[in-house]
This record gives C-alpha cells, sequence and structure tokens, in this order.
C-alpha cells in the first residue's frame, strides 16, 4: 500500500523556520521524483519544490533562496526546510509524486506564519 505521510508543520513567526519531512511507504522511494505542493485558503495549490530521483531540483521563485528541499532515500523520506519565512508562506503543505498513472498525494500539514 502506498503512503505518504507529512510532519513537522505548525505556527512560526515571520522570519522563522521550519522543516517538513515526508515519509514514503509501499515504493522504491529512490526511483521516484518527489515534489512538494502548497495550497493557502482561496488560492490554487501551487508547486513549491521538486527533487528528481537524480537529484536535480527545482523551486518556485517565490521559495528560491529560502526553502531547501532534500532527501534521505533510504529511509524513504523526503524533506523541506524553510527559513526567513513570510506570512505569505501560510498555506497547507503537502507531498506527491506519481506511481505508474497515479498521483498520490500525503493528508498535508498545516504551516501558519504570524506574529
Amino acid at each position: 500500500q502506498v503512503q505518504l505521510v507529512e510532519s513537522g508543520g505548525g505556527l512560526v513567526q515571520p522570519g522563522g523556520s521550519l522543516r517538513l519531512s515526508c515519509a514514503a511507504s509501499g515504493i522504491n522511494f529512490r526511483l521516484y521524483d518527489m515534489a512538494w505542493y502548497r495550497q493557502a485558503p482561496g488560492k490554487q495549490r501551487e508547486l513549491v519544490a521538486v527533487m528528481r530521483s537524480g537529484g536535480t531540483v527545482t523551486y518556485a521563485d517565490s521559495v528560491k533562496g529560502r526553502f531547501t528541499i532534500s532527501r534521505d532515500n533510504p529511509k524513504n523520506t523526503m524533506y523541506l526546510q524553510m527559513s526567513s519565512l513570510k506570512p505569505e508562506d501560510t498555506a497547507v503543505y503537502e507531498c506527491t509524486f506519481v506511481f505508474g498513472t497515479q498521483r498520490y498525494w500525503g493528508q498535508g500539514t498545516q504551516v501558519t506564519v504570524s506574529s
């Protein structure tokens, strides 16, 4: 059974940091491109960062220089280190990948940036 479980969200002040984790099970994790998306209230879901199986990464312009995506293949886990957080980073963050013809999503973790 394929499963993604995010953790690490919470309430943080502007300028603060958080690290999100995405634990995968039921797949040969190292073979897949993995991504983080986020969705703020009233807005469309948007891509935050992608880390491909080969190690290359892509970031949304809005998070470049502040967020870092990484993965630990032996632990089947992906991370998103978020720094210099802004109120506009407030959203539900979800990890995802495509397996065959199906895209899988975790349940999401809430990140709230507020003073």
